[in-house]
């Protein structure tokens, strides 16, 4: 993460700062040298725009170290539980912290995955919402694969789709994250599951280092014809953000100064643009992915381009953007 003193280089004046926000993507961790804890979370939060709710997603955050392999990941859903917890006694302000929860399990377990969902389902029973198992895979040695150690293929693997179905049938939701070659293979995914809520992460990565560098224009292109192979599945969410991190190429971390929303509207818009004009406002939802994208932009500078980049909405798409779509698609309070 970037220090506070380097995003703090850049302030503006909140827009809109009365709009109820649901942010439906962030973290929560300690790692050696980074901590991203509710007191860190709240200096964000508190920053200006009026977030109400929000959802964690997995991060690979205190793994239950004495339990069998495959129910480690619990652990994650009792840490965010016990923060839950704490920030709905209404002492650090109107914002409840981890209104729903997105745990990891490991779907190659196939149908053996259910005693997994199980045990997240009795950690977390009014906030546990489903998994995420990360897919984002690269042949490229210049780009990290995801933390869960993907395959190549994975989405495409009858182990990993049987796992989906036992998701499916528990009425949980799936958190996609994928590169942007990979959209082909995640549409074939998703088709395969019609009766599965799933929440494509990030815009479905859109790469911007290694091979891709330097070819923004080749990527939207490729990116934009990919995306539209998913207008007819009915059951794919999009999030809209994570556009920030390292590997999307935008440098916005190598500069002086961190972006003004001017300039993230000017450089990432055409995404966002793209998806909300496709898919329309009751498939889409705003997400910050901090604290990852604060490795290159603040908080109220982050929400503040994305109320721009709504402001020729009309009002009822502006509450589905920033509110209701989370909300229904997480069934949140």
């Amino acid at each position: 993460m970037q220090p506070r003193t380097w995003l703090d280089q850049v302030t503006e004046e909140i827009i809109d700062p009365d709009r109820p926000i649901c942010d439906p993507h962030h973290h929560l961790w300690d790692y050696p040298g980074s901590r991203y804890l509710l007191h860190e979370l709240m200096e964000d939060l508190d920053s200006g725009h009026r977030v109400v709710s929000t959802v964690f997603v997995e991060c690979n955050a205190m793994f239950n170290a004495d339990a069998p392999r495959h129910l480690a990941p619990v652990g994650e859903t009792e840490f965010v539980q016990g923060v839950a917890a704490m920030s709905a006694s209404g002492q650090y302000g109107e914002c409840r912290v981890a209104a729903g929860i997105v745990s990891h399990a490991d779907l190659m377990l196939g149908s053996g995955v259910r005693e997994v969902l199980e045990a997240h389902v009795q950690a977390a029973t009014a906030r546990f919402k489903g998994i995420r198992h990360t897919t984002s895979w690269h042949e490229s040695n210049d780009i990290r694969n995801s933390h869960s150690n993907p395959l190549s293929g994975q989405m495409r693997d009858d182990r990993f789709n049987e796992g989906l179905a036992v998701l499916g049938d528990m009425g949980l939701s799936f958190d996609a994250w994928c590169f942007h070659s990979q959209l082909d293979e995640f549409a074939a995914m998703a088709a395969g599951h019609p009766g599965l809520t799933i929440i494509l992460d990030h815009f479905g990565g859109p790469l911007g280092i290694g091979p891709y560098q330097g070819r923004g224009d080749e990527v939207f292109a490729a990116w934009k014809d990919s995306i539209n192979a998913l207008q007819g599945l009915d059951n794919v969410y999009f999030k809209l953000g994570g556009i920030n991190m390292k590997i999307n190429g935008f440098d916005w971390h190598r500069r002086d100064l961190p972006p003004t929303s001017d300039e993230l509207v000017d450089r990432t818009a055409a995404y966002y643009e793209h998806c909300i004009d496709t898919f329309g406002a009751d498939r889409c939802m705003f997400e910050s992915n901090f604290p990852v994208d604060r490795e290159s932009v603040s908080y109220p500078v982050l929400w503040n381009a994305f109320k721009k980049i709504a402001s020729n909405r009309t009002p009822a798409e502006k509450d589905r953007l920033f509110l209701g779509t989370a909300r229904r698609v997480y069934r949140l309070p």
